[in-house]
């Protein structure tokens, strides 16, 4: 059984968190401000997208990128795609 992995970025006055559960098929939340915004049931290799908005006026939507290697077992990647610009969202430790 694999490990749970925990992507977080602040943009602007925004928190952006991506919850992906243990194993290589484990379910997916996008969180904005610590709310869930996008939930998938399980992902799968290669790339999954979850979309979101920031919550100002207007909206601001938003693309997470998750990666999961096909071929060679290794940490997923995460990146958020905003306005037309990839930004890599590091992992962070929760304990």
């Amino acid at each position: 059984m694999g490990q749970s992995h925990h992507f977080h970025l602040d943009q602007g006055d925004h928190s952006i968190t991506v919850n992906v559960g243990p194993g290589r098929a484990g379910e997916v939340e996008l969180l904005v401000d610590g709310k869930v915004v996008a939930y998938q049931k399980e992902h799968s290799a290669g790339m999954n997208v979850l979309t979101g908005e920031l919550p100002e006026e207007p909206v601001h939507p938003f693309r997470v990128l998750l990666r999961q290697p096909h071929l060679v077992p290794s940490m997923p990647r995460c990146t958020l795609e905003l306005d037309g610009v990839e930004q890599p969202m590091p992992e962070r430790l929760v304990l």
